[in-house]
């Protein structure tokens, strides 16, 4: 692709962005050794935007188009401000497509909501769009967190493994479970790749985590139905459950996600026990509705 008008722009300005910024002031370590160019290099930038090096080089020549989501990385691991966020989707003819537009929110389906009433003894979530959590009954609040208290925008599963720090130390296997909610948002993400929340999630946790960043730029993908998952809760002890998903018929997305035990399993008797121990914000009318 011969380079044209707007993508020779973007190259020059993303140049000119990453000139003006540091190893320190990104997060990366400074090896000491000189440097032969002014400001981070190409392979620094392609790392933190968890994009190839090749790819990189050749957005900066303008030999090829970068989607609104390749967009949100760059402009979060170049820190970007508004105004400089608005050029480069400007530039790249993806101003419809920015990611700072107005937040939307699916709402769960009266037929999930029904499912999470009736499932009293063991944990269910409610996912929609890109892992969101929409809803989830008491006992995935004992078992995860207090979801009505984290903002709705921040409500997802993706971003709360690898961001909160209970639900990080839930998991005694975090490197498995984590590369595999990877996996399946970039399952989920082959749909439609170019939805502005999924490029906001996407940009956030390719610059705050550098395993997001490797292991989205592996590509992996996952459908993630079933499996199993090993907790050490801080109450409950360690748990071994089964995880399933079971995808809405409805074609919205949603998925309704449950922990299971085996009967007579110390598993099933920890399940016991957080069922007896309700959370602060585990009936309130996000669990038990729309989870807004």
């Amino acid at each position: 692709m011969a380079p044209t008008r707007s993508t020779g722009e973007l190259g020059a300005f993303l140049k000119a962005r990453r000139a003006e910024l540091t190893p320190h002031t990104v997060g990366l370590p400074d090896t000491g050794q000189p440097r032969r160019v002014t400001g981070l290099r190409r392979e620094e930038v392609a790392r933190l935007a968890a994009i190839s090096v090749d790819y990189y080089t050749r957005l900066e020549q303008g030999r090829v188009p970068a989607s609104a989501s390749v967009l949100a990385t760059l402009a979060a691991a170049l820190r970007l401000d508004d105004d400089q966020q608005a050029y480069l989707y400007e530039i790249a003819g993806k101003t419809d497509a920015r990611p700072r537009r107005r937040y939307t929110r699916q709402s769960p389906r009266p037929a999930m909501l029904r499912l999470l009433d009736q499932l009293t003894g063991t944990p269910a979530l409610v996912l929609g769009r890109y892992m969101d959590v929409l809803a989830w009954n008491p006992a995935a609040a004992a078992l995860y967190t207090d979801f009505g208290a984290i903002p709705p925008p921040r409500r997802n599963y993706v971003r709360l493994v690898f961001t909160d720090p209970v639900i990080r130390a839930l998991h005694t296997q975090w490197q498995h479970d984590a590369r595999d909610a990877v996996a399946a948002l970039r399952m989920e993400a082959a749909s439609d790749p170019d939805r502005p929340e999924l490029a906001r999630l996407v940009g956030d946790l390719a610059v705050q985590d550098p395993d997001f960043r490797t292991w989205w730029a592996e590509r992996r993908v996952n459908s993630a139905t079933y499996g199993t998952k090993h907790y050490h809760h801080r109450v409950a002890g360690s748990l071994t459950l089964d995880c399933d998903t079971w995808t809405g018929p409805d074609g919205s997305g949603q998925r309704l996600m449950v922990l299971t035990a085996a009967p007579g399993t110390p598993s099933d008797d920890a399940l016991r026990i957080l069922a007896s121990w309700t959370a602060p914000a585990g009936t309130g009318p996000d669990s038990a509705a729309a989870g807004a």
